[in-house]
């Protein structure tokens, strides 16, 4: 398997992993108001990362090979609609703001697991 679908697959299977420790962890042990942040921002970041693969994969498949613009202009409807919703989310008072920030935090857990974990199988493998 080449590294980059090997490190894709680890982080998505991660992102969820994380994603429900993290909420079950919060419901446990926070109030109901942080462990809200903690899953809506959990949904907004993980959702927004596979919908960010999937338009890049569609957009470098060699039949259907997409303009920068019109990847670009769907990162940033993207971008603003997340952020919309997060001014939602907080203004109205759903979800506790320091919650969420844990939340969107997960994608980026997933990724320096990745990385470290990239890294550790590279060292082994060359000390072998």
């Amino acid at each position: 398997m080449v590294i980059e679908q090997r490190l894709i697959k680890f982080i998505t299977i991660t992102n969820w992993i994380l994603f429900s420790i993290v909420s079950i962890v919060g419901f446990l042990i926070t109030t109901p108001d942080f462990a809200k942040g903690i899953i809506f921002g959990g949904l907004i970041v993980t959702i927004n990362f596979h919908m960010l693969y999937r338009t890049l994969k569609k957009a470098f498949r060699p039949p259907n090979l997409g303009s920068h613009n019109v990847i670009l202009a769907k990162y940033y409807l993207r971008f603003i609609a997340s952020g919309f919703i997060i001014f939602v989310l907080i203004a109205k008072h759903y979800a506790n703001p320091i919650g969420l920030l844990i939340g969107l935090s997960i994608v980026v857990a997933s990724i320096m697991l990745a990385t470290i974990y990239e890294i550790k199988k590279l060292f082994f493998k060359e000390a072998i």
